[in-house]
């Protein structure tokens, strides 16, 4: 295990953090690796800060109107509780000084986090930490300044000494331009500040998918003025033309992590072509377990011993959890659930390789589980505002919920709250992307320690937990889009893997072996609680990564 003393000092730049419901600076999962990762590094003291932006309208409020469909609402958020540090800074966007300043979040039991805020009156453009993943193009390049430039400058100004920038994801690469520009006012050459940046910068990359990798053309980083000095020559040597972000931050960083063992050897893949890249390893996510699990179940989990007094214990405690998920439904969406009936939860962002409606995709089979009552689903979950593909898929959801009143239901606006609600209550949680694009999801993690067996396709990190029958249930082999000749054909096979193991295993288990229910879930939060807890993953992060 690391020891917290005397080891490297370590900048995490991320664009979001979920830290609390209450705090609107986080879209998903990004964020919340980011906060879990930030609030671990205090529980056990790692010398560590991270960099962010206060977003002012944090991500999308996203609403369902009277007839199913989302859209997005935006409001002004005001935090009394973030602290002002006295600090700004100053970032040089388009040829005009950009004041950022300086807060200080450290109210969640989380290690000291920085946040820019360009929303002041001296700034002609004040709206550039306006909305989270708002835009695109020149606006998305000056949030993405703000973060990297003004988040080197922000440690300056602040005297925080640091010896590991850790880039997660690629929004954070310009603050590698500013060490290089930083490298070179001094003195060295281009190359020797490339090396000497290199060797202190490491990358976690997250995207599983080459298209999702942001990239912009070389024209419009030097016209907002991000290049930070570098020349076209330059810019095209480290990321190419069009500039991708990610290329540019596995040429600029040292090593390169994936979050996830399968998503090591995804990225290896995609990635094999771009030379002078750092080496890519893997290390698996992991939860903050104060923050996502019931204690209770972790201690009864512990506990267990076969017992009829160990199981109803843990039966109890569980049911404790669920009715007051059922409590939370009706009080969000008015619909009643039953206890006794087995729960489904499910809650991922709305995009179509998560496919998220895939079990209803043959009615003749689910319909009657649905009308029986032997089954009940709660989906949650955004769409990305400007993804309309994403958006029918909730509303097709949403569609559904109204054809099944009393067993399918969608909640609206996914957050914290309803991820911690979710997580803590339902029965078993299913997970069916098409593999191996979910590069880590760590919601299963989150089911698992709460005592929610895992019902998932094996991807991200599944795999590497997955006991089928023991812990939870496997379905789709390992299939991946490559074994097939069209997703169509994929979607089919899993499809299928999914009813096998629901109708044949799940289900009969639930309703006739109760023993073996407990069992399960007992074995899946004593074998996913320690492993995949964040102080393995911090772990490994200082020995593999940051300590040299």
């Amino acid at each position: 295990m690391t020891e917290a003393k005397n080891l490297p000092k370590v900048a995490y730049f991320c664009m979001e953090y979920a830290l609390d419901t209450k705090l609107k600076i986080y879209s998903g999962g990004l964020g919340v690796l980011a906060g879990d990762y930030l609030k671990g590094a205090k529980d056990y003291g790692f010398p560590m800060v991270g960099i962010g932006i206060k977003w002012k309208q944090g991500y999308t409020d996203q609403k369902i109107d009277e007839d199913g469909r989302p859209y997005d609402t935006y409001k002004n958020y005001q935090y009394d509780f973030l602290k002002d540090t006295g600090v700004k800074v100053t970032v040089k966007i388009r040829q005009r000084d950009i004041v950022c300043k300086v807060w200080l979040v450290d109210e969640f039991g989380n290690a000291p986090i920085y946040l820019l805020d360009t929303d002041l009156p001296e700034n002609s453009d004040p709206w550039i930490t306006g909305q989270l993943y708002g835009w695109f193009g020149e606006e998305r390049i000056a949030q993405e300044m703000v973060l990297g430039i003004g988040g080197v400058k922000a440690l300056r100004a602040l005297g925080i000494e640091v010896d590991v920038y850790h880039f997660n994801e690629g929004h954070a690469l310009f603050a590698g331009f500013e060490l290089l520009r930083e490298k070179m006012e001094k003195g060295m050459t281009y190359e020797e500040a490339l090396a000497a940046t290199r060797d202190e910068v490491v990358f976690t990359t997250h995207t599983p998918i080459v298209e999702g990798n942001e990239s912009h053309t070389i024209d419009r980083l030097l016209y907002m003025g991000a290049n930070c000095g570098l020349t076209i020559e330059q810019l095209v040597e480290l990321g190419g033309s069009p500039f991708n972000m990610t290329v540019g931050a596995l040429r600029l960083s040292r090593i390169t992590n994936a979050v996830a063992q399968l998503h090591g050897e995804t990225a290896n893949k995609m990635w094999a072509g771009v030379d002078n890249r750092s080496d890519i390893i893997a290390i698996t996510n992991a939860i903050h377990r104060p923050t996502w699990v019931d204690s209770t179940m972790l201690e009864l989990g512990e506990k267990y011993d076969g017992s009829e007094e160990s199981k109803k214990a843990l039966w109890d405690a569980h049911m404790k959890n669920k009715k007051a998920l059922i409590d939370f439904v009706y009080e969000r969406n008015g619909v009643k659930l039953d206890a006794d009936k087995l729960l489904i939860g499910f809650s991922r962002r709305a995009a179509p390789y998560k496919r998220s409606n895939l079990i209803f995709t043959k009615p003749e089979v689910i319909a009657p589980l649905l009308k029986e009552g032997k089954l009940q689903i709660v989906f949650s979950g955004k769409a990305h505002p400007l993804d309309d593909t994403g958006k029918k898929i909730v509303e097709n959801i949403v569609k559904i919920s109204k054809e099944y009143p009393n067993a399918v239901v969608f909640l609206e606006n996914y957050d914290m709250t309803i991820g911690k609600m979710l997580t803590n209550g339902a029965d078993v949680w299913l997970n069916n992307p098409r593999r191996p694009k979910e590069a880590s999801g760590t919601s299963g993690m989150k089911a698992a320690m709460n005592g929610a067996p895992n019902l998932s396709i094996l991807d991200g990190w599944w795999p590497e937990a997955c006991n089928h029958g023991v812990n939870g249930w496997q379905f789709g082999d390992g299939k991946s889009v490559d074994d097939f000749a069209t997703e169509a054909e994929l979607d089919a096979h899993d499809l299928e893997g999914l009813y096998k193991v629901l109708l044949n295993e799940v289900i009969p288990t639930y309703y006739n072996d109760r023993d073996k229910w407990i069992e399960i879930m007992a074995n899946s939060i004593n074998s996913i609680k320690e492993y995949f807890g964040v102080k393995r993953m911090l772990d490994e992060y200082y020995e593999k990564m940051y300590i040299k």
